[in-house]
């Protein structure tokens, strides 16, 4: 049911994630000098880059040897054959492409700009370089609660959270991409309006509508505010991730 107040925590002095770095030790450290004790019930969303850093998913391009069809489809949209290569390595399939755009279905199912391969925010002193989605968000998102929760003693909800654009709409907006401990979607069908008519379709993404709601208080440049606690949701435990939030390839109308 919908929560009457809900307050966005930004979690500030957040350092910058090396591959390797204990993230529960970092977040706790900084949830310390911001003076913030966590309650039970609050939702952490944590930026996915910093996941990605923490497991060593930046890529740097001299690395990359790009095959011929990613060097033939680089001409077509544009791009380096090596953040090409990337691309087609974490993808499925290429869903649409033109010139300075390339849309895949990432091997997790989402479906987006790039395969979620990010150059910004990333350290290019060493050369340049790439950033990963991690390999399994769901799993990350369950080990870093587990080791929260058992340091702060009360339940807890986790999303991690990625920059997302959504056809026929300008602009990204946070997506959870990643998750554990809430339930990801409101499942209303079967109910009724406030005039007794039946709810057939009507399934809330809760755990979008956090993200999205993170990501104000996040932002997208400058800010280095990676962590933001939501309190006031008071997320029942549940067994749901963000896979569930991926739609059926039976049932997607735009293939």
């Amino acid at each position: 049911m919908p929560q009457p107040t809900l307050t966005i925590i930004p979690v500030t002095g957040m350092p910058m994630i090396s591959p390797g770095d204990h993230l529960a030790e970092q977040i706790l450290h900084a949830l310390d000098a911001n003076r913030i004790i966590l309650q039970s019930g609050d939702v952490l969303v944590i930026a996915q880059k910093i996941i990605s850093k923490a497991e060593d998913r930046c890529i740097e391009l001299a690395t990359i040897n790009p095959s011929n069809e990613a060097i033939l489809l680089a001409k077509e949209v544009d791009k380096d054959p090596r953040i090409v290569e990337l691309i087609l390595s974490e993808s499925d399939s290429v869903m649409r492409k033109k010139p300075g755009v390339l849309i895949t279905r990432h091997r997790l199912g989402l479906v987006g700009a790039h395969a979620g391969i990010d150059q910004s925010n990333v350290d290019h002193a060493a050369g340049e370089s790439a950033l990963l989605l991690p390999r399994d968000p769901d799993a990350s998102a369950s080990k870093l609660l587990a080791e929260l929760m058992q340091h702060a003693g009360v339940q807890l909800g986790l999303i991690i959270s990625d920059s997302m654009n959504r056809p026929w709409r300008m602009g990204t907006v946070g997506c959870a991409i990643g998750s554990a401990g809430i339930s990801v979607l409101d499942d209303y069908r079967g109910g009724t309006d406030i005039f007794g008519r039946e709810l057939k379709v009507t399934l809330i993404n809760r755990a979008d509508a956090i993200a999205s709601a993170a990501t104000l208080v996040m932002g997208e440049t400058t800010e280095k505010i990676p962590l933001v606690i939501v309190r006031g949701f008071s997320p029942e435990k549940s067994d749901s991730t963000a896979k569930d939030i991926i739609r059926p390839l039976d049932e997607d109308m735009f293939l």
